[in-house]
């Protein structure tokens, strides 16, 4: 488990494929739990230990992901996020390349929990929620491109399913149609940056995590980097 930032109320985790942030049907032991069971250990807590999921990512996602360690920064932090406060920014590795190397989408997403998947569509249709996020193209590949996300919604799958909507799956996504699963059956999403005020000491939290050690992110991630200078 690899911690980005730890203070008293708040702990922050670089969450790796796989894992699952709070406890499902498979019985899968979740990311919260290790999380108690770290806290306990370090700081020789006795009893239960408070640790509150302020957020989630998707399974197969890896990246930053927020927690509280006390119920005054859960309640806040909630908050926080209720009001589009906190700015995630996410990288996403899309085997299409899109038309427009910048865009902002928006639309409806429909989720059906009977098969664990979202439909988008471009007009409103009952039990459906409005979704937008903007993208800007960062690095073309021989056959891959890395994409910068930024959300404005946060519905279920909807970068993953957004992404799809314009001929760009997210590589080893093969639920919204990329056509090979990764080797560890994560996808090539990761939540990369988060920004927010502290929800206690008011700081700015500027946080970015270092891509998969996988040789495709690193080469896109260097010809990113080249772009921007």
């Amino acid at each position: 488990m690899e911690v980005a930032y730890e203070d008293n109320h708040i702990i922050v985790v670089n969450k790796a494929p796989g894992e699952i942030v709070q406890g499902d049907k498979t019985g899968d032991t979740p990311l919260v739990d290790t999380l108690k069971a770290y806290i306990k250990e370090k700081y020789a807590k006795p009893g239960n230990v408070f640790c509150g999921v302020v957020h989630r990512l998707d399974r197969p996602v890896s990246g930053l992901v927020v927690f509280a360690k006390t119920s005054k920064a859960l309640a806040r932090m909630n908050e926080m996020f209720r009001k589009g406060e906190v700015k995630k920014t996410y990288w996403a590795i899309t085997r299409g390349c899109p038309e427009e190397e910048s865009a902002r989408l928006e639309g409806y997403i429909t989720s059906v929990e009977r098969n664990n998947k979202s439909y988008f569509s471009k007009t409103a249709k009952d039990g459906a929620k409005f979704a937008a996020l903007s993208y800007r193209l960062i690095a073309r590949g021989t056959n891959y491109n890395l994409l910068e996300v930024n959300l404005e919604t946060g519905r279920k799958h909807q970068i993953r399913v957004q992404l799809s909507s314009i001929g760009c799956p997210i590589k080893g996504d093969l639920k919204y149609g990329d056509r090979r699963s990764n080797p560890d059956g994560g996808i090539s999403l990761m939540a990369r940056r988060i920004e927010f005020v502290h929800p206690v000491s008011g700081n700015l939290i500027d946080l970015t995590a270092p891509v998969p050690d996988e040789k495709i992110w690193h080469e896109l991630e260097n010809i990113a980097t080249a772009n921007a200078l």
